[in-house]
């Protein structure tokens, strides 16, 4: 039904799914730049096609809204919501079995994606970036608590606070929970551009600057991790720097991040979910995609058909 090599395809019919080369077809489950490519078609929700578009200027696409099945020879596309950014999703490849693949998912509520629905499946395949229980995370309420207090701390003290957020996903995110707040939030220009095509798809982010030079008073200002390949612009003078990622839940992530703040603001599923994610689809088989080995470990000691999704796998 699907194989591995180098990447994920489905054999009948023959398409790719979030493999980052060009290919004759490919489903594309969301817009980040490790998922896409310039495929000669490409399936993909409404609102990630719209996004493909601003980023890679693709346009023959056949979009595929959530929960509308899509027939093709030999099986069934059906999209769900993962939770992860807006249009962000699941598939389910019905056949002679149903495979269910996640892509990057969350169960736990977002301020700006659409909530996750995971359907039954024979065959799941899940992204487990976060397969380790050190990866638990807090309440969402008070890691948002935790967000709102450090960024008014800083206001209060005459300072920028600098969120570093993805620019396509958690700087949305980030930017309705400021302004939900009563906070002044200016955005990156490269983030502003993904904030209108949110906007435009009905996704509200209440009010917002666009960055071009330093406000004249302290205001939340949200830019792109340095990381990621964004335009240059000179920053205040008195900053303190905040992260917001799952990777803050780790030991000296302070550090690594290169900031003050490193909040626990994830869009993806944590250790917990991850499992309740297998509960919730009862897969016969399951493979683990851009995770630990030892989370597969973890779920054969519990009894469950896992292994790794990689090398040759064939099924």
């Amino acid at each position: 039904m699907f194989y591995y090599d180098d990447g994920l395809w489905i054999d009948r019919p023959r398409f790719a799914i979030d493999v980052c080369r060009g290919q004759r077809a490919a489903f594309i489950s969301h817009a980040h730049g490790d998922h896409i490519a310039r495929h000669g078609l490409t399936y993909a929700t409404p609102i990630t096609i719209n996004l493909l578009q601003h980023r890679l200027g693709v346009r023959n696409c056949i979009a595929l809204p959530c929960g509308v099945p899509h027939d093709l020879p030999g099986a069934q596309l059906t999209t769900y919501p993962a939770g992860h950014i807006l249009g962000s999703a699941m598939l389910l490849v019905s056949g002679a079995e149903r495979l269910l693949y996640t892509g990057d998912f969350k169960l736990s509520p977002s301020a700006t994606a659409e909530p996750a629905e995971v359907p039954r499946a024979d065959i799941l395949i899940m992204e487990s970036s976060f397969g380790d229980p050190r990866f638990r995370w807090p309440p969402r309420e008070t890691v948002v608590d935790q967000l709102i207090n450090t960024v008014g701390e800083a206001i209060a003290k005459g300072v920028f606070p600098v969120i570093r957020a993805y620019a396509l996903g958690k700087a949305q995110e980030v930017t309705r929970i400021l302004t939900a707040a009563g906070f002044a939030v200016t955005q990156h220009p490269v983030i502003a551009a993904m904030s209108a095509i949110y906007e435009a798809s009905g996704c509200s982010l209440g009010n917002y600057d666009v960055y071009r030079t330093a406000p004249e008073t302290p205001s939340a200002l949200i830019f792109p991790p340095r990381t990621q390949k964004a335009g240059y612009y000179e920053l205040p003078t008195r900053t303190v720097r905040i992260a917001v990622t799952g990777w803050a839940a780790t030991f000296g992530s302070r550090h690594q991040l290169d900031v003050e703040h490193a909040i626990p603001l994830s869009d993806h599923a944590d250790f917990d979910e991850l499992l309740q994610c297998i509960d919730m689809v009862d897969p016969k088989q399951i493979y683990c995609t851009h995770g630990p080995t030892t989370f597969v470990d973890h779920l054969r000691s519990l009894g469950l058909p896992a292994q790794v999704l990689g090398a040759k796998t064939l099924a």
